[in-house]
């Protein structure tokens, strides 16, 4: 079994990759897949406890969301913010007292063949894996020591999403600049753009949408006072457009 990779970007931080990677596992779970979620690396104090120790809780939920038993690969590196410029590593479950003295930068190489193997092994055993990028795939600040993003996305050569908060304002400049800062072998891995919190009329959207190739999708959910949960299960999505991937 090698499963199929979807994997949703967002062009900020709390743009809904959280969420609509959650709806995904549970939109794949319902076609009888077995699925399970990935993040490569996550930064929250907001942690669970699975058997084999701690994983984020948005990976715990979309765990359940997919059907599958939370397990410390769905979350490999789990970094927990002690003040501004330090972080406690959690490596596959555990604590790294190493790791957590290590300079950001300098953790990289040493924690992705970690990760990568935990990604492998989720693919082994999956019809879909579906991954949670972070933050943005175009901080070209971080590219070098990237093992959340478009290297993950690479790696797994993932059809990826990615989404804008239209909330925020801008989205169609945030979607089309993502775009256009990643280098030109990592652009044809996405494979639509996803206008989170649109309300109205979406014809309204015309003609822009047509700088969205191949696809613009809209998620709709009614107003909740959920104050921005990562993970809320108030909110409805419909991805009409978004295809299970082919083959399975």
């Amino acid at each position: 079994m090698t499963a199929k990779c979807v994997m949703v970007l967002g062009t900020t931080s709390g743009a809904g990759k959280s969420w609509l990677t959650t709806a995904l596992c549970r939109h794949y779970a319902r076609q009888g897949l077995k699925v399970a979620p990935f993040k490569a690396q996550n930064m929250s104090n907001n942690a669970r406890v699975v058997q084999q120790g701690e994983i984020g809780s948005a990976q715990y939920f979309q765990a359940l969301a997919a059907r599958a038993v939370p397990d410390v690969r769905m979350n490999p590196l789990l970094l927990k913010p002690e003040r501004d410029t330090h972080s406690q590593v959690v490596l596959m479950g555990q604590v790294d007292e190493a790791l957590s003295k290590m300079a950001w930068r300098g953790r990289s190489a040493s924690v992705w063949p970690v990760i990568a193997q935990a990604l492998d092994e989720l693919m082994a055993e999956n019809d879909v894996v579906v991954i949670e990028g972070a933050g943005s795939p175009a901080e070209i600040n971080l590219s070098e020591s990237d093992i959340v993003n478009m290297r993950v996305a690479r790696h797994a050569q993932a059809a990826c999403l990615l989404v804008t908060d239209i909330d925020r304002g801008g989205a169609f400049a945030h979607l089309y600049g993502t775009w256009a800062l990643l280098p030109q072998d990592e652009r044809g891995l996405i494979k639509g753009y996803v206008l989170n919190k649109f309300r109205g009329d979406a014809t309204l959207l015309a003609p822009r949408r047509r700088c969205c190739r191949p696809s613009l999708v809209c998620p709709r959910w009614p107003r909740c006072r959920c104050g921005g949960s990562t993970v809320c299960p108030k909110k409805t999505v419909c991805l009409t457009t978004a295809a299970p991937p082919r083959g399975r």
